[in-house]
């Protein structure tokens, strides 16, 4: 590998590589200055290229030791920032053989490397410890290790789609590569992708004393990982590994529908070096490296992944430096699902919980449903038994309001009733500290209107969760015109603390997220009406990019739960928000989807989706027909594009940015597409307004276009600009 000039290091910044001579081993410290995570950079990349001549020309030093200065990370990957200025394959390919080049210095360097690995070892950085000759890392919680390149639409690029198959064999490392999922210590020794695991205190101390060992010969790292028989005769002949590669692309395009050319383009580099050799594996990784980089997959999953930082530093108010208490202990009123999903997230966080429920029984199921999820968790090893018992420990219930006088959060997570939200905090308020912070756990109803009745409307807000709470991502905060931002700002912290992506609303029917999707859900409906089968309407939209079809997410929700919110929303939209008259006579005939067993599909005694439910056809009468794929996704696609746009014009959503991440992480708009207004910017927010307006024509009221894209079109002008 001659033909990349390596980086020369900027020596005009600080350094991140902190060498320090140990007799004759050179502990090398990765501490990027001013940053929380070490990451690789075009500078980081020079350092690394002058430690290697220095090894190489110091022949007093007989080995090395890679270790970081951070708390939590080794290197958690590339810096995207960086990355993502680069204008052309071209560009990206290049970055990519430079860097492979470096980590091939490395692999042959004169002396041995020691990767000592605690916390994130992602990305570049598990490439770089892959490029070394020992790997030791910590048993601990955040020590982490994977190529998540694939989430950003992008694929290993300093040689990982070729060294981790031989290190640990090809179908685990297509499984690392083609999902990014990322590996826990234990798993990773098992795996013989690390020699070793240790405890952090002693982690210097033992990458010292191997990185000795390996320099007199005493110590011989193992070369691959033990495999089975089965894997034998898969991997080590060229007709098993064809079966593994066909089973991989065919598991690869069930699961991306071919929307993500990413996990295909890795597959390839990863046979291209078993095919053609090392060498030729690494020049189609750089080289697929460049295309990934370049397409919009990939600016639209990076846009994300920025979107999703911005918003972990947003407190949620536009005034700086706001002061809030703390939320160290947090009361739950009601011990349903969501409420009992709260609580069992709550607990993880080291959070004092007080449940109330009207009966002892009630109080049983919510506490059973934690048990439930923390049980999970330690099955799969991400607790510890003793952490499974402390975290139970924190929860306690009561069928009055004894305890949470001392709660610094209240939040309420009651049916959908007006009239029992306000009887509940009507009751409650009084309990509570005047300072406490008082949230509704509702998906509909205004907070304007809950807090009507409140002695302190400017404590009140929402804390809009989604199902299961243990595993969506979002939350939404909805704020009052009087809720204080000392109120806002504690419900927006404590929202981070419980590891969800916040963004904050201002109050109105159904908010953002619920409105949105039920303009998409309510034209799935009116296709309904018009003859359209079932399974061809979720078929379209999950071919769009949805994870699941929204005739399916209306069983999973809730029929029950879907004809609420209908209400609230034709209450305050009229026309457009009326329900079709198929959902209605499916509420009507008491359907409720999975938690019942009886909805538009059907469902085993384990509550398991089948296939479509034929009766249900006798409930909502009328032929069916078939409709053309691109008009289902037109009409329900478009009627979600316009309702996202009115809530911006009303100002409901504070920007653009908030309205893409509240949709992807909350409703499931598809990531690749960077969510509706970067989908309203991709498409032209003009060719979007023509697409509404014919809509509009043949079915009028319900596709007018909403002011702010009419001005937009205009003006020629985009949500995001040159940002794009």
């Amino acid at each position: 590998m001659t033909d990349v000039q390596p980086v020369v290091a900027d020596t005009s910044l600080a350094p991140t590589l902190k060498p320090e001579v140990l007799d004759d081993v050179l502990l090398v410290t990765i501490d990027r200055p001013g940053a929380s995570l070490n990451t690789l950079s075009p500078s980081l990349i020079g350092e690394f290229d002058a430690m290697l001549t220095r090894v190489n020309d110091d022949t007093l030093i007989k080995a090395a030791v890679l270790i970081s200065g951070k708390p939590d990370s080794f290197i958690a990957g590339a810096d995207i920032e960086q990355f993502s200025a680069i204008t052309s394959a071209a560009e990206a390919e290049q970055t990519s053989r430079m860097g492979q080049t470096l980590l091939d210095r490395l692999e042959k360097l004169r002396v041995p490397v020691v990767a000592a690995i605690h916390g994130a070892c992602l990305g570049g950085g598990l490439e770089v410890a892959l490029a070394c000759r020992y790997r030791i890392c910590t048993d601990h919680p955040k020590t982490a290790l994977g190529l998540p390149e694939v989430q950003l639409g992008l694929i290993p690029g300093l040689g990982g789609t070729q060294r981790l198959p031989r290190r640990v064999g090809l179908q685990a490392a297509l499984d690392m590569i083609l999902t990014g999922r990322s590996l826990r210590a234990k798993r990773a020794l098992q795996m013989g992708l690390v020699d070793e695991m240790v405890h952090p205190a002693i982690l210097a101390e033992v990458a010292l004393d191997r990185a000795r060992s390996l320099a007199g010969n005493t110590l011989q790292p193992a070369r691959r990982r033990k495999r089975g028989a089965t894997n034998l005769l898969l991997e080590d002949n060229p007709l098993g590994r064809g079966v593994v590669f066909r089973k991989a692309r065919e598991s690869v395009m069930e699961k991306t529908h071919g929307h993500y050319p990413a996990p295909l383009a890795a597959l390839a580099a990863v046979q291209a070096g078993y095919s053609r050799g090392f060498e030729e594996g690494l020049r189609e990784e750089s080289r697929l490296f460049g295309e990934m980089a370049m397409t919009d997959v990939s600016r639209q999953l990076v846009f994300i992944f920025f979107a999703s930082n911005a918003l972990k530093k947003d407190p949620g108010v536009d005034r700086p430096a706001v002061q809030t208490r703390e939320v160290h202990k947090l009361g739950v009123l009601g011990a349903g699902f969501m409420g009992a999903g709260i609580a069992s997230i709550a607990v993880q966080q080291d959070t004092l919980v007080r449940f109330k429920d009207t009966d002892t029984a009630r109080i049983g199921k919510g506490l059973a449903s934690i048990h439930n999820v923390l049980q999970e968790r330690l099955t799969r090893r991400q607790i510890t038994r003793h952490q499974f018992d402390d975290y139970m420990s924190l929860v306690g219930g009561t069928t009055d309001y004894s305890g949470f006088e001392s709660a610094d959060l209240v939040i309420e997570a009651v049916f959908e009733d007006l009239a029992l939200k306000h009887r509940v905090l009507e009751e409650i308020e009084p309990i509570i500290d005047s300072t406490a912070v008082y949230a509704s756990n509702t998906s509909t109803i205004p907070i304007t209107r809950i807090a009507e009745v409140a002695r302190h409307p400017q404590r009140v807000l929402g804390m809009h969760f989604f199902s299961p709470v243990h595993r969506m991502p979002l939350l939404e905060v909805i704020v009052t015109p009087v809720t204080a931002p000392e109120a806002t700002v504690a419900a927006v912290a404590y929202g981070k603390k419980l590891g969800k992506t916040v963004i904050v609303v201002n109050d109105g029917p159904g908010f953002y997220t619920t409105r949105t999707l039920s303009a998409y859900m309510n034209e799935a409906g009116r296709l309904l009406d018009e003859g359209a089968s079932i399974d061809s309407i979720d078929a379209a939209l999950v071919d769009f990019g949805f994870p699941v079809g929204p005739i399916t997410l209306l069983d999973e929700v809730g029929i029950d739960v879907g004809g609420k919110v209908g209400a609230v929303l034709v209450d305050a939209f009229g026309g457009r928000m009326e329900p079709s008259e198929a959902m209605r006579r499916v509420v009507a005939g008491g359907r409720t989807g999975r938690k019942g067993k009886r909805g538009f599909y059907t469902y085993d005694d384990a509550g398991k989706k089948g296939r479509v439910d034929e009766s249900v056809y006798e409930l909502i009468g009328g032929e069916r027909r078939e409709v053309a794929a691109q008009e289902i996704i037109e009409r329900c696609v478009l009627a979600l594009l316009n309702e996202a746009a009115l809530c911006l014009g009303d100002k409901i959503l504070r920007s653009a940015r908030d309205g893409d991440i509240g949709a992807v992480f909350g409703i499931g708009f598809p990531p690749f597409r960077g969510g509706p207004f970067r989908f309203i910017d991709s498409e032209s927010v003009g060719k979007i307004v023509d697409q509404l307006e014919e809509l509009d024509a043949r079915f009028p009221s319900r596709f007018t276009p909403a002011p702010i894209l009419v001005e937009m079109a205009r003006a020629r002008r985009s949500f995001y600009g040159a940002e794009r």
